[in-house]
């Protein structure tokens, strides 16, 4: 059986955000690869908090532990289902509501694209621009395809 199957369109809308970025490679994303890594590796360090106390007298690093285990502990506990479930942590967003009413999946497909109604920083407005134009060129599957296995965060 080919691990590799053509993901359906559908399928895709369920990954994708409207914006173009993969919302299971989302720190927040219950399914996604952040939160299960986070999970795993806390399973992995079990109680280790007082071996890292016990190295931080001959490994500074260590004391560093504390609030590394209270970011760990936050990216196993979110719960996002992502953003066409209407659960983005991003509080200013402006393409969650907006691609509904417009009536579209991506917002290549919206005849004012690209807008100033996104409410994005300078960096995320140019990746959402990059990625929206790509996906408009190549195809929504061709896109996902192409970058489903790139980091969100570059």
């Amino acid at each position: 059986m080919r691990k590799d199957i053509e993901m359906k369109y559908n399928d895709i809308l369920d990954i994708l955000a409207p914006c173009g970025l993969n919302c299971r490679k989302c720190f927040a994303n219950s399914n996604g690869d952040i939160r299960k890594s986070s999970i795993k590796l806390q399973e992995l360090l079990g109680s280790f908090d007082r071996y890292a106390e016990r190295f931080s007298t001959f490994l500074p690093v260590f004391n560093n532990y504390p609030p590394f285990k209270e970011l760990l502990i936050y990216l196993t506990e979110e719960n996002c289902n992502g953003c066409r479930k209407g659960s983005c942590l991003y509080p200013d967003c402006g393409v969650r509501d907006c691609y509904k009413s417009k009536g579209v999946d991506f917002y290549f497909q919206c005849d004012e694209f690209p807008c100033e109604k996104t409410n994005f920083d300078s960096d995320l407005k140019g990746r959402w621009i990059q990625m929206n134009n790509q996906v408009k060129e190549i195809g929504i599957k061709s896109f996902y395809q192409k970058t489903k296995d790139l980091p969100r965060y570059r």
